[in-house]
């Protein structure tokens, strides 16, 4: 028998000031049986930075053919495709020929420096590519506030980007492996 997913609530403040958005989203995670606290977060870190009434948990690990988080438009067509983790670079090519927009935010410390500099310079030609690699220390920190049901607030200005639970705050420590300019 197949393990069921474990369903997390989060009510999540955003208070993003470098694109004037702020808003209250009230989410339903289902984190995959193989699926850590630490990638839960970050994923959950990734809606917070792309936010948008239309942004979506998608099927991500428990269907290949869709990525953690995207935004469609009216039309079906896919706006942003937001992956966590190490895709491999296959499905890198295939998310950039699907949607305008690709981020993938890496974690998991020098494995993620080792994953980027192993496919980089394959992938430097992609025009609507951006790779942010969290900081270790960081992804690690944010997986403590981690719990069934969560309170977050997510603040964003001048770059920066704090994650705050009950009694936890953590800043959000990152770098931009790739641009879409790069």
């Amino acid at each position: 028998m197949a393990l069921k997913a474990t369903i997390f609530k989060a009510d999540l403040q955003i208070a993003d000031m470098d694109r004037h958005y702020y808003h209250s989203h009230a989410l339903t995670i289902a984190r995959h049986p193989s699926e850590t606290d630490e990638r839960m977060m970050v994923r959950l870190l990734a809606f917070a930075r792309h936010a948008d009434e239309a942004l979506v948990f998608a099927k991500g690990l428990s269907d290949t053919d869709e990525p953690d988080i995207w935004l469609k438009d009216l039309t079906g067509s896919i706006k942003l495709w937001i992956e966590v983790g190490q895709p491999d670079e296959k499905r890198i090519l295939k998310a950039c020929g699907r949607a305008e927009r690709v981020v993938i935010y890496a974690y998991s410390g020098n494995g993620a420096g080792i994953w980027w500099n192993q496919i980089a310079p394959r992938l430097q030609r992609l025009s609507n590519l951006t790779v942010v690699n969290i900081i270790p220390p960081t992804s690690i920190e944010l997986s403590k506030l981690a719990q069934r049901t969560m309170q977050l607030q997510c603040t964003i200005q001048d770059g920066e980007v704090w994650m705050a639970g009950d009694e936890d705050r953590v800043q959000i420590e990152f770098t931009t492996l790739k641009s879409p300019q790069s």
